[in-house]
């Protein structure tokens, strides 16, 4: 018994079967109350014994997932920034997060912070206490993302030796972040709009209906609709999960957070790393609004860490960021045509109008023609006509500012 109380204060979650031909009833209720999973008599029938000691190790590690889970969750998520977009995604969460809605569909591009923002919900719901479970659906294999949300029955398959739980079980009464759906398989596409529609699921094996309380939050990067009109996603599962649908603006349209993104991940870094707190230079700032970042925050995070950790100076200049970004300067200052060949290379890139900074008209022409050109795949007589301008002004645009006039393409002709 002393070595019981002992191994319960050194890891309280350790499964503890007690053994013994001395055993009485009395014995048992107060293993049992200090915490043994079971109490065995011996001699012990060792098939008994070998299913004692299986239930106990999976009780254990089952108590070990959710506690972690659980714990993943007490930190409340914050989305930092104080441009009009991210705040307009934070009213319609709030508002998400004191209704009873059971299904939210985050959109956005990648690394635009789309897990970040249901855990936010997440945190402000009445579900706060109970587990946030997210599951990246293109990282497992189909034959396993089966078993994962659902669960299986000891035997179902080859390698089911053992009883499982599915996330749905360890989601209930709280929060499953099923994130990039669109990677779904069109079979269990079929199987999650049955939860949705009737809050039961079976386990893969099993033949008894098990009901859950579960809010689902599903994120993709993917143009659902279009997926829809190709055949590749379910339209009555995509009706189903947008429900609530909130759009996460790129951080190239939230210029305004780029600042307050950077400091948060300076200081985060920095103590991380043990190293005094950095400092943002103006210009290093300045270099930063001016950038396009396709990968969105993530990229930004990883910019900011990357410089940490090769640069050693108290202050972080544009000097000491990546190439891109001096390359983005040079093509954002100079005259027009100063930075490469080619009408790509001669575009500058970014934010036309950044904080702190008067770009020349030829520039904001320049990007104006390039971006119609772009949107248009290369046919300049439509990007003329989305522009206001004749196909005639817009060659002599295109000459004036030394942009790459490559000869009309078949559909143009």
């Amino acid at each position: 018994m002393q070595v019981l109380r002992r191994l319960r204060e050194v890891d309280p979650v350790l499964p503890v079967v007690m053994l013994t031909g001395h055993g009485t009833v009395e014995h048992a209720v107060r293993a049992t109350r200090l915490g043994a999973y079971d109490f065995v008599l011996k001699p012990p029938d060792l098939e008994h014994l070998e299913v004692v000691l299986r239930r106990a190790m999976e009780h254990a590690r089952l108590r070990r997932e959710v506690d972690h889970l659980r714990a993943g969750t007490a930190v409340s998520a914050t989305l930092l920034g104080e441009s009009a977009g991210l705040k307009q995604v934070i009213q319609q969460l709030d508002k998400v997060a004191r209704s009873n809605a059971a299904k939210v569909l985050i959109q956005g591009e990648t690394g635009t912070g789309k897990e970040l923002m249901a855990r936010y919900l997440h945190g402000r719901s009445a579900r706060a206490a109970a587990p946030f479970i997210d599951l990246n659906c293109s990282a497992i294999p189909e034959q396993l993302l089966e078993s994962q949300l659902f669960g299986h029955e000891k035997g179902a398959f080859t390698d089911a030796k053992h009883f499982k739980k599915g996330l749905f079980d360890l989601a209930d009464g709280g929060t499953l972040f099923l994130d990039e759906i669109g990677e779904m398989a069109p079979q269990l596409q079929s199987k999650l709009l049955r939860v949705l529609e009737t809050h039961t699921f079976r386990r893969v094996g099993g033949h008894a209906d098990i009901q859950v309380d579960v809010r689902i939050v599903a994120a993709t990067h993917r143009d659902l609709k279009r997926q829809v009109a190709e055949g590749r996603f379910r339209e009555d599962l995509y009706f189903r999960l947008n429900a609530v649908p909130i759009m996460m603006p790129p951080l190239r349209e939230r210029r305004d957070d780029i600042e307050v993104l950077a400091l948060h991940f300076i200081g985060q870094f920095c103590a991380e790393m043990g190293r005094p707190p950095a400092r943002l230079h103006p210009a290093a700032l300045q270099a930063l609004a001016g950038y396009a970042w396709p990968g969105n925050v993530r990229e930004l995070k990883n910019v900011i860490e990357r410089v940490l950790l090769l640069e050693t100076e108290e202050d972080i200049l544009p000097q000491h960021l990546p190439a891109e970004f001096a390359a983005g300067a040079l093509a954002g200052g100079g005259a027009p045509g100063a930075a490469g060949t080619g009408a790509a290379a001669r575009i500058p890139t970014g934010d036309p109008f950044p904080r702190g900074v008067v770009r020349p008209l030829a520039q904001i022409e320049q990007m104006a023609i390039g971006h119609a050109i772009a949107v248009c795949e290369g046919n300049k007589t439509r990007a003329a006509q989305m522009l206001g301008i004749s196909r005639q002004t817009l060659r002599t645009k295109l000459n004036e500012l030394r942009m790459e006039d490559e000869p009309e393409s078949a559909t143009e002709a």
